[in-house]
């Protein structure tokens, strides 16, 4: 598929030392032609932050993709029997509506070729193609799919003035109704309109918000709502994973940043716990800008959620 730029080979990441192995060692490159075997992970990149502007936020997501596979790399792997492969990035091509549709094609491919997908934005407003790419292939079965979008917003903006990052999910919700289970977690007060949490509730989403989650038992509290309670091994799920949901002493490198926010060790514990009890088909990082980062503190800050991500199984 020529809509994909092959990542840079530079990126690759190597000590040319056999024992001291890094990711970038045993990420193979690969086209839509690759034979991907069953269950291996994809990952793939949208250098693009139109949607970002169109919305008025600070670009700069688009050199995302690069600097975040520039730190997930380097990373030392924990040996799995899992193979990954790197399949570039989605040209910034035609209109925007087109890119999302050539995404979303993509994503649903790969995902009915059973293969685990994890993409870097780029705008959020990726997050619908990434997240009806994986409807279109798991909608219909026996288990009810389920997205959960870890976010300061709900991101469910109307389109009547166009596609943006704050549409993904008002699209979603609107296209796919009643065909899956939909949550909201980490939603703080002053980035939402009340309107919208009131059409999302309409919409049958679960909304988790940030103070609420604070008060109980953290992220890890989740798993007794009923939502997470019923999900077994053979549930798919797909993470949208925007980065202002963290606290911006962690991840500062995005259009939005609060002092608010969730901890990223925290994920990570939670991430790993879902991993166990549901089938995760799907990550898109979402937001990280690297021209408003500190010390690429946000940068690394997704490397390391990729990462717990592709070694889900072994950590």
């Amino acid at each position: 598929m020529n809509s994909y730029i092959p990542t840079s080979s530079n990126l690759f990441f190597s000590k040319n030392d056999p024992d001291d192995i890094r990711l970038g060692d045993i990420v193979k490159p690969a086209d839509f032609s690759t034979q991907i075997p069953d269950n291996s992970f994809c990952i793939s990149g949208y250098p693009d932050d139109e949607g970002i502007n169109l919305n008025g936020g600070r670009i700069g997501a688009a050199t995302a993709p690069h600097h975040i596979r520039e730190f997930l790399y380097k990373m030392t792997p924990v040996f799995a029997q899992n193979s990954f492969f790197d399949i570039g990035d989605l040209k910034p091509e035609g209109e925007l509506g087109q890119r999302h549709q050539t995404a979303q094609s993509s994503i649903q491919n790969l995902h009915k070729n059973k293969i685990r997908t994890i993409t870097l934005g780029g705008g959020h407003d990726y997050g619908y193609p990434d997240a009806s790419g994986f409807l279109k292939a798991y909608t219909g079965g026996k288990h009810t799919p389920i997205v959960l979008n870890f976010d300061a917003h709900l991101d469910v903006r109307p389109t009547t003035k166009g596609f943006n990052s704050g549409t993904p999910f008002y699209r979603l919700l609107s296209e796919f109704e009643g065909q899956f289970e939909f949550a909201e977690i980490g939603i703080q007060p002053q980035c939402n309109s009340i309107k919208h949490r009131d059409w999302a509730l309409h919409k049958k989403a679960h909304i988790f918000n940030l103070k609420d989650i604070q008060q109980n038992a953290g992220l890890n509290g989740l798993f007794a709502h009923p939502l997470f309670s019923k999900i077994t091994k053979n549930t798919p799920v797909f993470i949208s994973f925007d980065i202002d949901c963290l606290t911006s002493t962690e991840a500062p490198g995005c259009s939005q940043s609060w002092v608010t926010g969730l901890k990223t060790e925290d994920y990570l514990k939670f991430f790993l716990k879902l991993a166990k009890l549901a089938d995760v088909r799907g990550l898109g990082i979402y937001e990280v800008s690297p021209r408003l980062d500190i010390d690429n503190r946000t940068a690394k800050t997704a490397a390391l959620i990729a990462y717990y991500y592709l070694f889900q199984d072994s950590l």
